[in-house]
């Protein structure tokens, strides 16, 4: 196959991930006619549709879906290999692709990898914030940073934080005006702000204990995002109850701003951890990333 046809198909595979021409012309770095003449021509070389197209979304053919099974995973294995003979040289380059939540970039991924860029600047970082349960095998991610509990056992993880205190707030105001909550039960009856998980589409059940037991108290409110942040800002702004990790709460909490509430029923969740696949030897840029997240001894 000619270099023109790998380009093509690196193209395609863009595409078919991303479900988007616009997505996956601004992931690529090119425009979207050069993209959608990229993969015309690798259609007409085929002699195959690969992509049906409409105004408002892209799905694959039988034969796109075939030829993105067969060829994504070989394409990949490329790149590690090409990526491995890189290596042979003394500086650390490349890019790395994270997924992360957008709390835990800010707080812990971010610091921890901006001095590492400075100190090798042709290393790059790719980071994605995302709620989903990402499969970073099929999305061609090099790590997913998430909860101890959550990460697969198949995968190679590494802690970056100890276990994290949990903590439900809400402001004086808030409190003032509708009591203080001292069970799950209480809670049914106080504006819950709450999360949407972007995997499954339900709402978040916040994962409390007691006795040593979990309980899952179902709660409802007004207010519903699909983040972290914005929940903390309900929160500050009086419009209910939330259940977030210590380390945002905290600073508020001790500036007056929020209080706790119900702290005997709040769990600690496994620590944040790094995670990769067994099934690649990692690159000296994987390495070394790995090894700055790494929690601190």
């Amino acid at each position: 196959m000619l270099p023109s046809d790998l380009s093509a198909l690196a193209t395609f595979l863009a595409v078919a991930e991303e479900r988007s021409f616009t997505r996956a012309a601004a992931k690529l770095g090119v425009s979207q006619s050069a993209l959608s003449h990229s993969i015309r021509g690798l259609e007409a070389r085929l002699g195959v549709r690969l992509l049906t197209r409409t105004t408002r979304s892209v799905s694959m053919t039988e034969a796109g879906e075939r030829l993105m099974r067969a060829v994504g995973p070989r394409l990949s294995e490329m790149e590690q290999e090409i990526s491995a003979v890189s290596e042979m040289g003394e500086k650390v380059s490349g890019t790395i692709r994270i997924t992360a939540i957008d709390h835990v970039v800010e707080s812990v991924l971010w610091p921890r990898l901006a001095p590492l860029l400075q100190r090798h600047p042709e290393l790059r970082v790719e980071i994605s914030s995302d709620y989903r349960m990402v499969d970073i095998v099929a999305e061609r991610y090099d790590i997913g940073v998430r909860w101890g509990d959550q990460v697969a056992q198949d995968m190679i993880a590494v802690r970056m934080t100890p276990d994290q205190p949990t903590t439900i707030v809400g402001s004086p105001a808030y409190l003032d005006a509708n009591g203080t909550p001292s069970s799950p039960r209480d809670l049914l009856r106080h504006n819950c702000i709450t999360l949407r998980l972007l995997t499954s589409g339900g709402i978040y059940a916040w994962e409390l204990v007691h006795d040593g037991r979990p309980i899952e108290a179902k709660v409802t409110g007004q207010a519903v995002f699909t983040s972290a942040y914005p929940m903390l800002q309900a929160a500050l702004s009086g419009h209910g109850l939330a259940f977030l990790p210590q380390d945002m709460t905290q600073p508020h909490v001790d500036a007056g701003r929020l209080c706790k509430v119900m702290t005997d029923w709040c769990p600690r969740f496994p620590g944040l951890h790094a995670y990769y696949t067994s099934r690649r030897h990692p690159t000296r840029a994987l390495a070394t990333v790995i090894g700055a997240l790494r929690e601190p001894s």
